[in-house]
C-alpha cells in the first residue's frame, strides 16, 4: 500500500542514504570505535566560546530560531566583505544543496558532476528527477575544464565542483577555478562546494564576486570550525539566486543554539587558526604512517588524507574492513581508480596512535 501512495518518482528510487554512519556500524559490531577517523569530522571541536554560546542558548531553546539568521548573515557579510543579501544560511551544505536542486532541477534536467565526487549532491538530483552526467577525475583531481565542456554539450542546469575535493583531498588554484567560472555556458550554474577551503593554503579560493550569477559558492561550519553536528552552512551568490531560496527553504530549519554557536565560532579566528595547525600536523602524521607501511599518502588541502593502498579497490576494501573490525572507523572513495585508496581523518594524537598500531595488522590481513 505504501508504494501506491508514493509519487512515481519516489517509488522508483531506492530507500538509501549516501553514507552509512559510524553509529550504524557500531550497532552492527556491538562495540564503539576506538578511533573515529572516517567521516571527515574535525575531532578538535569548536571554539570554547562557541560551546559557551550554545550552552547559553540552550535555556532559550523553547523559542524558534530567527528564520532569517539575521545576526549570523550580518557577521558573515562583515567577515567576507560582501552584502548580507548575498548570503543564505541553511542546514549544512547538504541542506542547501537540496534546496538548490529543488529550485533548478526538474524531471529530465541535465546535471554534470565528477564520477565519484560527493554523493549527497547526486542523491538530491535523483530525488528531483534530474539526469546525472559524469566526467572522470584527472590525476585524482576533479577536472573543471571537462565539467564545463560537458555541461555545454548536454545543456546542464547545474555543474557541481568541490574545491578542495572530497574524497581525494586534492585542490585547484583560484586561477583555475576562476577560469572555469568564466567559461560556464549560458543557462548553467556552477555549484562550487568549498566545505574545506579554510583548511587549504592561500590561493585556493577565488575573490568574491557576488555580481556573477554563473556561480554559487557553499561554505560550512562543519569542517574547520568543528561543528558538524550543529548543521550550519551558508551559500554565497548573486542576490537574485540567494533570494530564490526563500521560495522553497524550511524557514525554521535552523537550530537556535547552532546559530549562536556559529556566530561565536566565526568571531574566534584565533581558535580557527590553531585548529588549522592541528589539522596540518595530523595530515603530516598520517603521511608518515603511510610511508612507514610502504604506502603513499596523497597531498591534501582538507582535514583528511587519502592513502593509496597500492592495488585496486578490492584490496583497499579489505584493508578498510580489517581496520573497521579492529575498531578504527575509516572510509574510502566509491569509484575506480580512486577506490584504490582509504581515507583517514586528521585525528588527535591518540586517534592516530591507534591507527598507526593497527594499520600493519590490517595490511597483513588484506594481503593474506
Amino acid at each position: 500500500m505504501t508504494e501506491k501512495r508514493l509519487t512515481p518518482l519516489a517509488a522508483s528510487l531506492p530507500a538509501t542514504v549516501p553514507f552509512v554512519g559510524p553509529e550504524t556500524q557500531e550497532r552492527a559490531r556491538g562495540s564503539t570505535f576506538a578511533a573515529r577517523l572516517g567521516a571527515n569530522e574535525n575531532v578538535f571541536g569548536p571554539s570554547p566560546s562557541a560551546i559557551k554560546a550554545m550552552e547559553r542558548a540552550a535555556s532559550e531553546i523553547w523559542m524558534y530560531a530567527d528564520p532569517e539568521s539575521y545576526d549570523l548573515r550580518a557577521a558573515l557579510a562583515a567577515h567576507h566583505g560582501i552584502p548580507s543579501e548575498c548570503i543564505m544560511v541553511g542546514e549544512g551544505i547538504d541542506g542547501l544543496l537540496g534546496y538548490l536542486v529543488r529550485l533548478f532541477v526538474g524531471p529530465g534536467d541535465m546535471v554534470v558532476t565528477s564520477e565519484g565526487a560527493y554523493p549527497t549532491f547526486n542523491y538530491h538530483v535523483a530525488g528531483f528527477g534530474g539526469a546525472l552526467v559524469t566526467v572522470p577525475y584527472r590525476g585524482d583531481h576533479e577536472d573543471p575544464e571537462a565539467l564545463v565542456a560537458r555541461a555545454a554539450v548536454v545543456g546542464a542546469k547545474l555543474i557541481y565542483l568541490a574545491n578542495p575535493d572530497n574524497p581525494m583531498g586534492s585542490w585547484h588554484s583560484a586561477k583555475t577555478i576562476q577560469s572555469a567560472i568564466e567559461r560556464v555556458p549560458a543557462g548553467s550554474l556552477l555549484v562550487l562546494d568549498e566545505a574545506y577551503v579554510e583548511l587549504a593554503e592561500d590561493g585556493v579560493a577565488p575573490a568574491w564576486d557576488v555580481t556573477d550569477s554563473r556561480v554559487i559558492r557553499m561554505r560550512t561550519f562543519s569542517k574547520a570550525y568543528g561543528m558538524a553536528g550543529a548543521r550550519v552552512g551558508y551559500a554565497v551568490g548573486s542576490p537574485e539566486i540567494i533570494a530564490a531560496f526563500n521560495k522553497v527553504r524550511n524557514h525554521f530549519g535552523m537550530n537556535r543554539a547552532a546559530q549562536a554557536g556559529a556566530l561565536a565560532a566565526l568571531a574566534d579566528q584565533a581558535y580557527l587558526e590553531q585548529t588549522c595547525r592541528n589539522v596540518a600536523d595530523g595530515r603530516e602524521r598520517i603521511s608518515q604512517i603511510a610511508a612507514q607501511n610502504g604506502l603513499a599518502a596523497l597531498p591534501s588541502a582538507t582535514n583528511f588524507v587519502a592513502i593509496d593502498c597500492g592495488q585496486d579497490g578490492t584490496f583497499a576494501k579489505r584493508v578498510l574492513s580489517a581496520l573497521v573490525s579492529q575498531g578504527i572507523f575509516v572510509r574510502m572513495p566509491f569509484v575506480a581508480p580512486q577506490d584504490r585508496c582509504i581515507r583517514v581523518s586528521a585525528g588527535r594524537p591518540d586517534d592516530l596512535d591507534a591507527f598507526e598500531a593497527l594499520l600493519p595488522k590490517a595490511l597483513t590481513e588484506a594481503r593474506g
